[in-house]
């Protein structure tokens, strides 16, 4: 590992830190120049997570509780790849969500909308050797967030990539294809025109599980001139 594998994306790919449309990014967007730090060892040499234990059920988000959790049941399944289309195995993969109702299980969430008991909506995967990744999980629902007036979310979920240390932590969101919601979401239109629709996964009806789950593809490019748009 050299010190170009944490080199800087190109401009244009990611959305800015000031996004004035998405209100809060003005009060927390760099006022200054960032000042570049030199890479050292604590990049790469930890806290590593190449032996993180993952539990068994840990990437399918209905069977984490009691019970089958209520809503849409899907499949969301794709690959993490370098900037050559090559794998980038043992990638740890987290997701998290809300759930079908559009209500996050988590104590600052009060949006009026029924908690689930059996919906954590959070879980984990490590990539294989040819960087796949799947998740079973539920269609989150939309939700309000009072960014602007009727300001609603479009159904998404939160990913989060981990190389082998914490220092290596990239963070995006996966968009359903074509939701009428995403004209009108400050959040994805803050990506730049040209890369935004790379947030959305790809209905894939080869991998859907007949009469069971529908399912979604979304390949996560790390860098380059198809770079995922990271947050």
């Amino acid at each position: 590992m050299t010190q170009d594998t944490y080199r800087r994306p190109a401009a244009g790919q990611h959305p800015l830190n000031l996004s004035p449309e998405y209100k809060s990014t003005p009060g927390r967007s760099p006022r200054q120049p960032a000042v570049v730090l030199p890479q050292s060892l604590s990049e790469i040499t930890g806290p590593l997570l190449t032996t993180e234990r993952l539990d068994a059920l840990e990437n399918d988000l209905t069977k984490q509780r009691s019970g089958e959790p209520l809503g849409e049941r899907i499949v969301v399944h794709g690959r993490v790849l370098d900037e050559d289309g090559k794998p980038i195995p043992q990638a740890m993969v987290e997701i998290w969500q809300c759930n079908a109702a559009g209500r996050y299980h988590h104590p600052g969430d009060q949006h009026d909308a029924p908690l689930d008991p059996n919906f954590y909506g959070g879980g984990r995967y490590r990539a294989d050797e040819n960087g796949r990744y799947e998740f079973i999980t539920i269609k989150p629902g939309a939700y309000p967030w009072k960014n602007h007036h009727n300001a609603w979310r479009p159904a998404h979920i939160h990913f989060s990539l981990f190389g082998p240390a914490f220092a290596t932590r990239l963070i995006t969101q996966m968009y359903f294809p074509d939701d009428p919601l995403l004209a009108y979401d400050p959040i994805y239109n803050s990506v730049p025109a040209g890369t935004r629709r790379r947030l959305q996964a790809s209905f894939d009806m080869e991998t859907t599980r007949p009469e069971w789950a529908l399912a979604y593809k979304f390949d996560i490019v790390l860098r380059g001139r198809n770079a995922t748009p990271m947050e």
